[in-house]
Formats: structure tokens, C-alpha cells, sequence
């Protein structure tokens, strides 16, 4: 019989691994160019989903492995891991103090649209990408980005926690269903 934490761990593993392809298949059809970055409002929607539904350090991973497989396929820049991770980190964070989904869509916007487009601005455009970009060329697009994205994100997880599947999820037996004798 497997433990409890390999069957938590296998169930997160699972929906990390969902979530990551649905940001990977959706990013050609919503990335688009402004400036120096490729926003992309389903990385912001993924982030919240994955902070709601497995903690920060999943969010985190998920949006780490989701730029580097935009970067690969051609959709995404530099940009894509401040820009995803910075608020997944505060979403998922946000989320775990407060178990408010508004507040982790807020850490989302906040992480993405005003921490990672500044960090953006002055060290990864400069530094990694040898151009020069200003905070509001940066912010405004993450700014869009983000608000579409966690509000999106608001209006899936209010519809699952009306029908109790939120809450269901986040509940799921940790044993396995006893084995049905043979018919």
C-alpha cells in the first residue's frame, strides 16, 4: 500500500503535469508580441489555478517548466520566467495565508504586472537581452496580461467552488478504495 504523501504527491504530480501542457498547447493561440516581451495571459491563468490547487512551489515549477517550453516552441522570451514565476510565487503564497481566491488572483496581478515587469526593466532587458526598455513599456503589457489572466482564473475557480469541486480536490481521500472482491 502507498503512503499518504505518495498519493498526495502523485494526484499534484498529475495535475501539474495537466496544467503545464494546457499552458504549453494553449500559448501559440494567446501570445502576443508587444515590445520586447510575448505576453501571455494563460501562463497568469495557469498560475492561479496551480496556486489554488497545489501551493506555491508548484505554481512556481509549473510556470518555470511552461517558459522554458515556450522559449523552446518559439512563443515566449526571457521575460516568461519573472513574468510567470514572480506571481505564481505571491498567488500561491497569497493564497496558502488566506485560502481567498480573490487575493490570490491580487498576488498574481501584483507579482506579475508591477514586481517582474520592473525586475524586467532593469536587470532582464538591459542586462540578458542588451536593449533598453522603460518600467510602462514593460508594465503595461504584464499589466493586461495579468488582469486577464487572474480574472479569468476568478470566474473557473468560483464556478468549481460552487459546484464543491474545489473544495472537493483539495479534500480527496488520501487512502486508496479497498480492492472489490472478484465477480
Amino acid at each position: 500500500m502507498k503512503s499518504k504523501n505518495s498519493l498526495t504527491f502523485s494526484r499534484k504530480a498529475a495535475l501539474a503535469v495537466i496544467l503545464v501542457a494546457l499552458g504549453v498547447v494553449l500559448a501559440p493561440f494567446t501570445t502576443f508580441p508587444i515590445g520586447p516581451a510575448k505576453i501571455n495571459p494563460t501562463q497568469q491563468f495557469i498560475n492561479v489555478l496551480s496556486a489554488v490547487l497545489l501551493g506555491p512551489s508548484w505554481a512556481v515549477g509549473n510556470a518555470f517548466v511552461i517558459a522554458v517550453l515556450r522559449n523552446l516552441l518559439g512563443t515566449g522570451t526571457i521575460l516568461a520566467f519573472p513574468g510567470g514565476m514572480i506571481g505564481a510565487l505571491l498567488a500561491g503564497l497569497l493564497y496558502r495565508w488566506t485560502s481567498k481566491i480573490l487575493l490570490a488572483a491580487l498576488g498574481e496581478v501584483v507579482g506579475t504586472g508591477l514586481i517582474a515587469s520592473w525586475i524586467s526593466a532593469v536587470w532582464i532587458v538591459p542586462v540578458l537581452m542588451k536593449s533598453s526598455a522603460g518600467f510602462l513599456v514593460l508594465f503595461i503589457p504584464f499589466g493586461l496580461s495579468t488582469l486577464t489572466g487572474a480574472t479569468l482564473a476568478i470566474i473557473v475557480l468560483s464556478f468549481l467552488k460552487k459546484a464543491r469541486l474545489l473544495n472537493s480536490w483539495q479534500t480527496l481521500p488520501q487512502t486508496p478504495p479497498p480492492d472489490r472482491p472478484a465477480p
